[in-house]
């Protein structure tokens, strides 16, 4: 049997995007040999009030950080779907699209998945894709997770990352990588007090933000 490929997806707002999520899509890249790593920016996000910017903005955004990385590929699907971005809608349709056979691994910060089962259709999550835990920053997984959610990752958890390579969808790992802590939320205020955002994202989206005059 042929090696299973595996792909990563990572989606958000990217409001804007910035070195936290570049260096975790990276190092999660190299840990699991991914092939790529699509990067969804979400248009209407149901856990978010609003964007801060409009998606054409984001999109443009997300654009420049990944342009001289092979592995990363913008995805446009949920910009070009009606409605909320739920992830599950989002999930199928690139299952749809991938075939059967390819393991699909969501990215995701711990942030978010201690509020997985708030989430549209969760349960169903692990029937297309694994889910990949990041640690993020000031979480602490073990204490915050809620019983339902406790139960789902003692059922799936699995610390061997060649399980993901084993079928397409249903295991649950963490991968420590470095912690960057780094906010969309913080970066806007930078903006907003004049404070310089070098280091903080990629010289070209720095520049985009500057010459659209964004979070200003």
């Amino acid at each position: 049997m042929a090696e299973r490929v595996l792909i990563g997806m990572m989606g958000g707002t990217f409001d804007p995007i910035h070195f936290g999520h570049l260096r975790m899509a990276q190092e999660i890249s190299d840990l699991l040999a991914l092939s790529r790593v699509h990067f969804i920016p979400s248009a209407t996000p149901p856990h978010k009030t609003q964007t801060t910017v409009s998606a054409k903005h984001r999109t443009a955004m997300v654009n420049l950080a990944i342009a001289d990385n092979p592995q990363f590929k913008l995805d446009l699907r949920e910009l070009e779907r009606e409605g909320a971005s739920y992830s599950i809608d989002t999930l199928h349709s690139l299952r749809a699209e991938l075939g059967d056979e390819v393991s699909i691994c969501l990215l995701l910060g711990s942030d978010a998945f201690i509020k997985l089962n708030t989430w549209h259709r969760w349960n169903e999550l692990l029937n297309v894709c694994h889910i990949v835990l990041v640690q993020r920053p000031h979480t602490n997984i073990q204490e915050a997770l809620p019983e339902e959610l406790q139960a789902v990752l003692h059922n799936h958890y699995s610390e061997h990352i060649e399980d993901l390579s084993l079928t397409p969808s249903g295991h649950i790992t963490m991968q420590p990588i470095t912690a960057l802590d780094i906010s969309a939320t913080a970066i806007r205020e930078d903006i907003k007090h004049g404070r310089s955002l070098r280091y903080l994202m990629p010289e070209p989206v720095i520049s985009y933000i500057q010459s659209n005059q964004l979070y200003i």
